[in-house]
């Protein structure tokens, strides 16, 4: 029998050889001086070499053991060598097994809606999209598969944040949920929707309409701006975003070169829109001054509106929510609002309901009843806002209301 000296210090020859331990044992010693435990057997009348394994990571004295265990399944009738192959085989299987269910995962399934949908998404939206999975759900059901989630599993994601009275983010990550399980169910990953019947049982909040004034309050809020000591980027930056009806964050982050002076046209990028779609907003006489004023203090590239302290950024929300609150409406006006009074206000003026929704940018209802009205009420809404121009500078100074004066409203 071999010593553990004689297998430390065997060395390769020309030829490769063997050191015999004995019932079939024997370390194989290669050319290039690797040593292997090999098993030497007959079974059903055929001579078979078994590798136990390789020498130093397998020692004489454990090499002696497994060759213990070897010899039994010998004498049992099963062939050492065919066992390995089927246990081999075995893992194969498995591992595949386990990628199968490791790409069914919640988290896998939702990381590549999220990778199809990025392209579309703007950047702040996709950053967004993705933290609400990773700090909200991925915790709870990422590694669960898809297809055997159930509804009160996801109910009980909802129920851990509404613990932190944060129903907003909890009904943003049900959105998010929602979109996952039915993307799931699209590519054959599920077959049913848990997210998709949430309804009655998350926690809401009374619904509460943003602050607006009616057109009796107009004409005092128009002169308190004007008189305002606020920074005149900030006033030139409120009165834009009521004169173009826009959205706030549309209005802030507006740059020169989505304008057009010469058509008089601000054509905002699907990026920058609720909706994710391109909008285009007739510029009245009242916008192109604020336009050629902001201009010529700070030039015509970059934010329309940067902000006051860091001119590299757009101006903040709060600092048109500040200026509001200085001039006596912290509660009783929002930027948003404005978009409620112009609606109310051109709608009683008579001007079509279609064009005043294609004014706000409000998403239709009908994608054919969408992409057909994309082009149309250009002419009338152009003449809707600059009727709200000369209505909002009439109000201010003290005359009557202004009288739509044009012939019957038709689109372009």
């Amino acid at each position: 029998m071999l010593t553990a000296i004689e297998v430390r210090n065997a060395k390769p020859k020309e030829k490769p050889y063997k050191l015999t331990d004995g019932k079939g044992l024997h370390l194989h010693v290669a050319t290039n001086g690797k040593k292997t435990w090999r098993y030497r057997y007959t079974l059903a009348g055929t001579e078979t070499i078994f590798v136990l394994g390789e020498y130093p990571a397998l020692s004489l004295e454990a090499a002696r053991v497994q060759l213990a265990s070897e010899r039994e399944k010998v004498k049992a009738g099963i062939n050492p060598a065919d066992e390995r192959r089927r246990q081999k085989l075995a893992n194969i299987q498995q591992q595949a097994e386990q990628k199968a269910l490791a790409k069914n995962s919640f988290e896998a399934v939702a990381l590549e809606w999220f990778r199809q949908k990025k392209g579309v998404w703007s950047e702040t939206h996709a950053e967004q999209t993705l933290l609400f999975l990773q700090r909200e759900v991925f915790p709870a059901i990422g590694p669960l598969q898809v297809d055997r989630i159930t509804p009160p599993m996801v109910l009980q994601v909802l129920r851990e944040i509404e613990t932190r009275d944060a129903l907003e983010i909890a009904r943003k990550t049900l959105q998010r949920m929602n979109s996952v399980f039915r993307y799931a169910v699209q590519t054959g990953r599920a077959t049913f929707n848990p997210a998709g019947d949430m309804q009655g049982v998350r926690k809401t909040r009374p619904v509460k309409n943003h602050a607006m004034l009616d057109q009796a309050e107009l004409p005092a809020f128009l002169q308190a701006l004007t008189a305002a000591n606020s920074h005149t980027t900030t006033k030139l930056a409120l009165r834009f975003t009521i004169l173009t009806a826009a959205r706030t964050g549309e209005a802030r982050f507006a740059t020169w070169p989505e304008i057009d002076l010469e058509k008089r046209l601000w054509s905002i990028p699907a990026a920058r829109m609720k909706m994710q779609r391109p909008h285009v907003v007739p510029l009245s006489t009242g916008a192109m001054d604020i336009l050629q004023r902001v201009k010529i203090l700070h030039g015509d590239s970059g934010f329309i509106f940067p902000g006051i302290k860091n001119p590299e950024k757009a101006i903040s929300e709060n600092t048109l929510l500040d200026c509001i609150a200085q001039i006596g409406y912290r509660r009783a006006a929002t930027t948003h609002g404005f978009r409620a009074t112009f609606s109310t206000i051109a709608n009683e003026a008579g001007f079509s309901a279609d064009a005043i929704e294609r004014a706000l940018a409000h998403q239709e209802k009908s994608a054919v009843r969408a992409a057909y009205n994309r082009g149309l009420y250009l002419k009338e809404r152009a003449e809707l806002m600059q009727w709200w121009s000369d209505h909002l500078h009439h109000l201010e100074h003290g005359a009557d209301i202004v009288p739509i004066g044009r012939g019957a409203a038709g689109g372009e």
